[in-house]
């Protein structure tokens, strides 16, 4: 499954977070992924691999 995300993407995990909501905007890419909860602004660092394995789904690309 090929993923289109980008820079201010929001997209769906697979888990969700402890607040409740498992959408996220994707604040940071490079090796790292780093993404922040739209609920909570709590931000995540994620290594590139993990982050693929974990999203669900993109749900815009909004830049």
């Amino acid at each position: 499954m090929a993923l289109d995300y980008k820079l201010g993407s929001i997209v769906e995990m697979k888990k969700q977070h402890p607040c409740g909501t498992n959408k996220w905007e994707i604040i940071r890419v490079g090796a790292d992924i780093k993404i922040k909860c739209l609920e909570c602004n709590r931000t995540i660092m994620l290594p590139r691999i993990e982050f693929n394995k974990k999203v669900k789904k993109v749900i815009s690309n909004e830049a």
